[in-house]
C-alpha cells in the first residue's frame, strides 16, 4: 500500500468532498448530490483534515470548532477501499492534534460507524441530543 499523507485543506473542492462521500457510503447521510451545499459546508468548516493516497482523496476529517473548548467532527469518511487500514482513527487524532487537548472533539456516529469509534476507544456520551435537519 502507498504512503497515506495527511493535510488541512481549507479548500478542498466540493467535487473531491462529493467523491469521498461517495466513496465511503456516507452520502447517503449527507446532501451528496447538492454540490453548492457541499461547497457552504466546506467554506462553513474551520478544520479539513485530509487523507491521501498516491494523490487520490481517500479520507476527509470536516470539523467546526471554537479553539478553546469544543469541536464538533461534522464529518468523517474514509472511502471503503481504504477502510481498515487506521486511516479514520489517524484523521481524528490529527484533528486532536490540531484542536489541541484543552479542546473537547464531539461527533454523532452514523449507525453503520458506531463499531469503530467503540473499537478505537472513543468514549460515548450518554445525553446527545439534535434536531434533525430536513434534509
Amino acid at each position: 500500500m502507498s504512503e497515506v499523507i495527511y493535510a488541512i485543506e481549507p479548500d478542498l473542492t466540493a467535487e473531491e468532498f462529493q467523491r469521498v462521500l461517495v466513496a465511503s457510503s456516507l452520502a447517503e447521510r449527507r446532501p451528496a448530490t447538492d454540490l453548492p451545499r457541499l461547497e457552504r459546508m466546506l467554506r462553513g468548516a474551520n478544520l479539513i483534515v485530509t487523507a491521501r493516497r498516491d494523490g487520490e482523496l481517500v479520507g476527509i476529517a470536516r470539523s467546526m470548532s471554537d479553539g478553546a473548548y469544543a469541536c464538533y467532527l461534522s464529518d468523517l469518511a474514509v472511502s471503503q477501499t481504504a477502510q481498515g487500514k487506521g486511516i479514520g482513527n489517524e484523521l481524528i487524532q490529527e484533528t486532536r492534534r490540531q484542536v489541541g487537548p484543552e479542546v473537547s472533539v464531539i461527533l454523532l456516529a452514523a449507525p453503520k460507524a458506531v463499531a469503530f469509534y467503540e473499537k478505537i476507544g472513543m468514549p460515548r456520551h450518554p445525553a446527545a441530543f439534535m434536531y434533525r435537519s430536513e434534509r
